[in-house]
């Protein structure tokens, strides 16, 4: 398992050295770097021996002025994970492959040694139907990078029995529709999902309905229920069908979830890492960070099992602070705008004028 990522002369980074661990995670400003670094690992996950491909199944970067830093000084880039380091060749400023330089590792090994999801901020929303692609569902095994498959993952995959170390405690069973509707229930207590598919149109067909007690309510349409249940769900499916020693990599999976269901989700991620599965987050929030230290203090997973990066911006360079996570949960540091602004804004509303 690679342990390091080091980037050189890649996009805002003219130098750049973090830890990688079973869970990852990407905090700080915007503009500062994190989707930068996800990039880079994606780079090379949808890359080959003939070099880096700007613009492929995972990412679309551009030409290689994009991908190259500003004030380099070298036309090399170059993206090592671990103990692999590949080197690109920088070419002409508006091609979309970069060459792998002598003495690079070869990309097609990375993605061949490594099963990737990714899924991206911009995730689909609430629809009176959702698509269905077999080449995504059958053959990869993948719900779309934005998600955009993953009702059409759930109608096929059904009944698959999920990976015990994944069940949650008050689930119906342990296939994967009660496995998602247990873990959707902690974010939206009662939720239940029926699923048809209409293979003629290529479309299938979400239903939402809540169960408390003894009420059942009828069956809803996506669009009338809101984003929350939609965007989370291909996160759930796909944490919970991820293979052991795969990557699982998700920017914002708090999005358009209240604070408690932002813990829950840290706490859920934190259950796929203890099953074997790298998870890598870019997140902007504090109450997610806190499911991830809750899970450590709850020993779901060893705080060697987790490394946090704070990115921000100095002048023309980004600065990372790392801070480690204690057996208790506790961080090591906590750096000027690391998830401070709740604090801050406190402090402000009962200063005495």
């Amino acid at each position: 398992m690679a342990k390091t990522l080091r980037l050189h002369n890649f996009k805002c980074f003219d130098a750049l050295e973090i830890a990688l661990a079973p869970m990852t995670l990407l905090a700080g400003v915007n503009g500062s770097g994190k989707s930068s670094v996800i990039q880079s690992i994606l780079g090379i996950a949808q890359s080959n021996s003939n070099g880096f491909s700007v613009n492929g199944e995972h990412i679309s970067l551009g030409t290689a002025r994009d991908v190259l830093f500003e004030g380099a000084n070298e036309e090399q880039v170059t993206v090592a994970i671990g103990e692999c380091e590949y080197v690109f060749a920088y070419g002409r400023p508006e091609a979309t492959l970069l060459e792998c330089a002598p003495g690079s590792a070869d990309p097609s090994h990375f993605s061949g040694e490594n099963s990737l999801t990714y899924l991206e901020c911009e995730r689909v929303g609430p629809r009176p139907s959702f698509e269905m692609s077999d080449l995504w569902v059958r053959r990869r095994g993948k719900v779309g990078p934005r998600g955009q498959y993953a009702v059409h993952f759930l109608a096929v995959h059904t009944d698959t029995s999920v990976r015990e170390q994944r069940h949650h405690q008050n689930s119906a069973g342990s296939t994967l529709r009660p496995q998602v509707e247990a873990w959707l229930g902690e974010i939206s207590p009662g939720t239940r999902l029926d699923v048809v598919p209409y293979e003629e149109m290529d479309r299938v067909r979400l239903s939402i309905s809540f169960v408390a007690d003894r009420w059942t309510s009828r069956g809803f349409r996506p669009t009338n229920v809101g984003f929350g249940i939609t965007y989370v769900l291909p996160i759930i499916i796909a944490g919970l069908a991820a293979p052991p020693g795969s990557w699982l990599i998700v920017e914002n999976p708090e999005a358009h979830l209240h604070p408690r269901g932002q813990t829950q989700m840290g706490i859920f991620l934190s259950r796929i890492v203890s099953d074997g599965v790298r998870v890598l987050i870019e997140t902007h929030s504090d109450h997610l960070m806190n499911g991830v230290r809750l899970s450590v203090k709850r020993q779901l997973i060893q705080p060697t099992d987790v490394a946090m990066h704070y990115f921000e911006r100095e002048n023309d360079r980004v600065r990372v602070v790392s801070p480690s996570v204690h057996p208790s949960g506790r961080l090591t540091q906590w750096p000027a705008g690391f998830f401070d602004q709740w604090e801050t804004s406190l402090t402000e509303l009962l200063r005495k004028e």
